[in-house]
């Protein structure tokens, strides 16, 4: 887990689509993801992965997606 004092902005609604519709994650998932990040203060991305809703391969997507937007 990541200790920040500072709060993490939630995920864009763009980052949402690209992980259902690109990545074809399911939305069930990707909701579980965004509590856990909210909870946990920590990017939506790192918190798939590390719960085992997103693969390494998937991550690697994302976090190049996010880079490029």
């Amino acid at each position: 887990m990541i200790n920040s004092s500072k709060e993490i902005n939630p995920p864009s609604e763009e980052l949402c689509d690209f992980i259902i519709h690109k990545l074809g994650i399911s939305r069930s998932a990707l909701e579980l993801g965004i509590k856990r990040a909210s909870l946990e203060n920590s990017p939506l991305p790192i918190v798939m992965w590390s719960y085992g809703l997103l693969n390494l391969d998937q991550l690697k997507i994302i976090l190049s997606w996010q880079k490029d937007h």
